[in-house]
């Protein structure tokens, strides 16, 4: 069997949020390794089209919620993800996105998929803010995290951290203190890492995500 890059294009609708403010291209590279075709768009109409979506990002919650609602992506993602259920994948800020309100620059109002809140990480002289590079995860047993051991290296790029109710939590790390690594709700999957940049349990994640959107099938990564 030829690897999955070599494969003929699968047909599943991957939509990758373009707002200015995620690293679209590093996610539909990882994407792509497993056989598909993901269409990186700002447009709500392609999206409203996709099977899944995914939401990257990199950079200050507040620009990213003003990029988002001066597109019309905030009420048309809510329509997708929400009141929908379309499979739903968000990255790093992308996972933040979808709290209540966030910290960074002031009191910022999110997409509020889930009830949380973003603060910033606490600073001690062990812990340096930002939290970045390689940390062990935590994971409950979840399909999110399937064939992947749980204490797992990812890599993680960040300065604010998610809190939101334990039942959400399906991952946790720990950086000074303990962090929100991933939470799933209904259809909606979010990682505070980047599984892009994970080298080969991020990859795997990533495949556990499809196999969500493909209805069940599955290949291995």
């Amino acid at each position: 069997m030829p690897p999955a890059s070599m494969r003929e294009p699968l047909p599943l609708r991957i939509g990758i949020v373009d707002y200015g403010m995620g690293n679209t291209g590093s996610v539909a590279s990882a994407i792509r390794y497993f056989g598909y075709v993901p269409e990186i768009t700002g447009d709500p109409a392609v999206l409203a089209k996709a099977d899944a979506i995914v939401l990257p990002g990199v950079g200050a919650f507040r620009q990213a919620m003003e990029n988002l609602r001066s597109a019309g992506l905030d009420e048309a993602l809510t329509e997708f993800v929400i009141e929908r259920g379309k499979l739903f994948l968000g990255i790093c800020l992308g996972m933040q996105l979808i709290a209540e309100d966030s910290a960074e620059f002031g009191a910022t109002r999110g997409l509020a998929w889930i009830r949380g809140h973003v603060r910033e990480i606490p600073e001690d002289e062990h812990f340096r803010v930002p939290h970045v590079g390689w940390s062990p995860v935590e994971t409950t047993d979840h399909g999110m995290f399937h064939r992947i051991e749980s204490g797992s290296s990812f890599y993680f790029d960040h300065s604010f951290h998610l809190e939101c109710a334990a039942p959400l939590v399906v991952a946790r790390a720990q950086h000074g203190t303990q962090l929100v690594a991933a939470v799933r709700f209904r259809n909606i999957f979010a990682t505070q890492f980047h599984p892009e940049k994970s080298q080969r349990n991020g990859l795997k994640m990533i495949r556990n995500f499809l196999t969500y959107a493909e209805g069940g099938s599955s290949h291995a990564a």
